[in-house]
C-alpha cells in the first residue's frame, strides 16, 4: 500500500512536469550536456521513460536493490550544533556499526565531454512564462589554477543577484526577465565543470533577451571587468561565503563532503586568499579563455507559437 501510494505520487509529479517550461528545458539541457548511454546510471531519462520505469517497477526489485547495495561501511557524518558528542557517537555505533555494505564502494569517474553546440526550442502551449537556459562545459576542477578567477568572474557576470552584468542589463535596464543569472560549478575531483545561465521571461521577449544575453557575454570576453567591479565582487563573494558558513546545515554538508575528499576548512581559507589576490587582468583573461557563446548549448521552452501567430 505504501509502495503504490509513493508510485502514484511520483507519476503525478512527472505528469505535471511534462508541460512545464522549466522542467522541459532543464531536462533537454542535461541530456545534451551529458549524453550518457541508457545503460549508464547517469543517463538522463525523458519524462516518458521515467514514467514507464516507475510503472514497471516492483516492490521486490526495490527490496533486492536495497539488499545488494545499501550499507554504512563507507558512510561519513558531520554534525554541527549544540549536542553531546559521546551520546551521539554511542547512538551512531549502536545503529550503524554493524550495518556493513554488501559490496565495496566504487566512485563513478567523470570525464570532460564537450557537447555539440545547439539552439533548441521546445513548445509549451498556454504557458505564460518561458525558460531560457544556456550552458558550456569547461575542463577544470576546484583545484585548477583558473578556478578562482572563473568563480569570481561568474559572480560578476550572473551570480551576484541584482548587481551582476546579466541582471543589470536584462532585468533592470531592459525589463526583459523576471529572474536572470548564472552559476558555475566545478567538480571537486575530476576536471569537468559547467557554466550555466538562466532567464525566466515572457515568450514575446525571446529575441530581445537572447540578443542582450549574447551581447553581455561578448562584452565580458572582449572588454572584461573593471577594477571597481572586481573589488566590489571580492567583498560581496567573501561576505556570501561567510553567511553560508554561518548556516548549520550548509556547514555540516561541507564538513561531511570534506571527510570524503580529504579536505579541511583550510582549503576554503586558501580559496578566499586566492580570490583576494586576483587582479582584473587575470579574471578577464580567464573569462576570455573559456566562455564562448558559439560553443554553448541553448534551450528555450515556452509558448512561442502563440507569439508568432499574433504577429501581423
Amino acid at each position: 500500500e505504501e509502495f503504490e501510494k509513493l508510485r502514484s505520487e511520483e507519476l503525478a509529479g512527472i505528469e505535471e512536469q511534462r508541460s512545464e517550461s522549466m522542467a522541459l528545458a532543464s531536462q533537454e539541457l542535461q541530456r545534451r550536456l551529458e549524453p550518457f548511454a541508457k545503460e549508464n546510471p547517469r543517463y538522463t531519462m525523458s519524462f516518458e521513460e521515467e514514467a514507464a520505469a516507475i510503472k514497471n517497477l516492483t516492490l521486490e526489485e526495490v527490496k533486492a536493490f536495497y539488499e545488494e547495495f545499501y550499507g554504512a561501511s563507507d558512510a561519513t557524518i558531520a554534525i554541527v550544533g549544540d549536542f553531546d558528542s559521546e551520546e551521539v557517537a554511542a547512538a551512531l555505533n549502536q545503529n550503524f556499526n554493524a550495518w556493513e555494505s554488501p559490496r565495496p564502494y566504487e566512485r563513478l569517474m567523470d570525464e570532460f565531454y564537450e557537447p555539440e553546440p545547439a539552439s533548441v526550442e521546445i513548445e509549451t502551449p498556454d504557458k505564460s512564462n518561458a525558460m531560457f537556459l544556456a550552458a558550456q562545459k569547461l575542463p577544470m576542477n576546484v583545484d585548477h589554477p583558473d578556478y578562482p578567477a572563473m568563480l569570481l568572474g561568474n559572480f560578476m557576470l550572473g551570480g551576484g543577484f541584482l548587481n551582476s552584468r546579466l541582471a543589470t542589463r536584462i532585468r533592470q535596464q531592459e525589463g526583459l526577465s523576471y529572474g536572470v543569472g548564472s552559476r558555475f560549478y566545478a567538480d571537486a575531483r575530476d576536471e569537468t565543470a559547467t557554466w550555466r545561465a538562466y532567464a525566466i521571461y515572457a515568450p514575446e521577449n525571446a529575441a530581445a533577451l537572447e540578443k542582450a544575453f549574447r551581447e553581455e557575454i561578448e562584452k565580458v570576453v572582449t572588454e572584461g571587468f573593471t577594477a571597481e567591479e572586481v573589488e566590489a565582487a571580492k567583498s560581496g563573494w567573501i561576505q556570501s561565503e561567510q553567511v553560508s558558513r554561518a548556516q548549520d546545515n550548509t556547514l555540516a554538508g561541507t564538513l561531511n563532503s570534506y571527510l570524503d575528499l580529504g579536505k579541511t576548512m583550510e582549503w576554503d581559507a586558501g580559496l578566499e586568499a586566492r580570490i583576494q589576490a586576483l587582479t582584473p587582468e587575470q579574471i578577464n583573461a580567464v573569462m576570455a579563455k573559456y566562455l564562448d557563446p558559439d560553443k554553448m548549448v541553448v534551450v528555450k521552452a515556452g509558448d512561442f507559437a502563440k507569439v508568432r501567430e499574433a504577429r501581423p
